[in-house]
């Protein structure tokens, strides 16, 4: 029964983790992509879109103070997309490492829970034949 448990901690975490993972790289994907626009000049400010499936899910007002906040940093991420034209095509081989190392990581980590389990439960074995010996 823990080995049950073990394993489908395990998969749950490796779940969460991959949805973790893909959503970061949708945030990552789209914030490159709407920096795109800003390299046009000042004009470009209002061009910042926010995706139309996240539209539906907050009020307007939040809406225009997430268009405020993102303004100010216009210079910078313009000097970054013009020093770094490759970052965008990075995006996706960065989060591809980025969840290879966390997969490996978990699996390691169930791997060694169901060794823990085999390990405490021959000792478990061993120590209660031993007990129903030493009572005999």
């Amino acid at each position: 029964m823990f080995y049950a448990i073990s394993w489908f901690l395990s998969f749950t975490l490796m779940a969460l983790w991959s949805l973790a993972c893909w959503g970061m790289y949708t945030v990552a994907a789209w914030a490159v992509s709407s920096a795109g626009v800003l390299t046009g000049g000042t004009h470009a400010i209002g061009t910042i879109f926010i995706p139309e499936w996240l539209r539906g899910w907050i009020p307007p007002e939040l809406a225009r103070e997430f268009e405020a906040l993102i303004a100010p940093a216009e210079p910078m991420i313009a000097a970054a997309i013009e020093t770094v034209p490759a970052l965008s095509g990075a995006v996706r081989v960065v989060g591809w490492a980025i969840w290879g190392l966390g997969a490996m990581t978990l699996v390691a980590m169930a791997i060694g829970a169901h060794a823990l389990i085999s390990l405490l439960k021959r000792r478990g074995v061993s120590a209660g034949t031993s007990r129903a010996a030493f009572l005999r």
